[in-house]
């Protein structure tokens, strides 16, 4: 029983596979939910052995490697940077999982987190397989980013607790924009809720990105997210609310003080004869 073994990283937020493509003569125009394959013929010159080698890349930031070794891995993406400078110089992948396929002829399709065996190697089994992980590295690296962002909305929220509000207009649009992205990445750049096109047209390969999408749990964690990212919102409104409140509460005192001084300074003036 032959083998593949994937590995899956998330590099960043967005590639631009339009612009990769053509770096390896590639023309062809890709859609959003079309990943950018590099075969055997690609990887000539970039990597010693491309034999039995392939690599998946995705417009939302992730990679998968098929039958890469960590050098080659490193290798391909210091060629990739050249040309694609959302991929950053990168030592070690932080958001990594890794995956096997076994080929069993005359056994029926399964899976499980760990593997999926399938009967004979068919290019949409792989490139299915290849879309769920590159989905689920790219939740990694968006559940590690808003649990940081929550973690910083609870030292405002301590701060609010003990009666102090400190926090400027530019801090809170940051902290807002980060997490209106967080949404964007996880709707449009992920494409999370949306199937690959194959699985509109392959009853087949329907069911194995159903499958797979259970066990990685994809709807469920996205589910998480969009609950954080909502609570979040909320959070920075209300903050919002109070900051320009307490800016507001502000203005009304120097507005007082002002009068205050002005008809002080009349009265002081008027009783010194002095008219202006």
């Amino acid at each position: 029983m032959r083998s593949i073994k994937l590995q899956a990283a998330s590099l960043c937020n967005e590639i631009n596979i339009n612009r990769l493509s053509l770096r390896f003569g590639i023309e062809k125009k890709y859609q959003w939910d079309e990943p950018l394959v590099l075969s055997e013929e690609q990887l000539k010159g970039i990597i010693r052995m491309p034999e039995g080698k392939s690599a998946y890349i995705f417009s939302f930031g992730s990679m998968v490697f098929l039958n890469f070794e960590h050098h080659e891995i490193m290798d391909l993406l210091d060629y990739l940077k050249k040309t694609e400078k959302n991929i950053l110089p990168v030592t070690s992948l932080d958001y990594t999982d890794d995956y096997t396929v076994m080929i069993n002829p005359g056994k029926e399709l399964a899976v499980s987190h760990e593997y999926t065996i399938i009967p004979e190697i068919r290019e949409m089994y792989l490139e299915i397989i290849a879309t769920v992980l590159a989905k689920s590295v790219a939740l990694a690296r968006i559940e590690d980013e808003i649990d940081n962002l929550m973690d910083a909305i609870e030292d405002i929220i301590n701060y609010l607790e003990a009666g102090r509000l400190n926090i400027s207009d530019e801090k809170l649009a940051r902290m807002s924009g980060k997490i209106l992205g967080f949404k964007y990445n996880t709707l449009s750049y992920i494409m999370l809720l949306d199937k690959p096109e194959i699985t509109w047209i392959n009853e087949e390969s329907e069911n194995l990105y159903i499958q797979l999408e259970e066990q990685f749990e994809l709807g469920d964690r996205y589910e998480k997210i969009r609950h954080k990212t909502e609570t979040l919102l909320d959070i920075t409104e209300v903050f919002t609310g109070l900051a320009h409140a307490k800016r507001g509460t502000r203005l009304e005192w120097m507005i007082i003080i002002l009068i205050a001084f002005e008809i002080l300074l009349s009265i002081i003036m008027s009783a010194l004869g002095i008219h202006y």
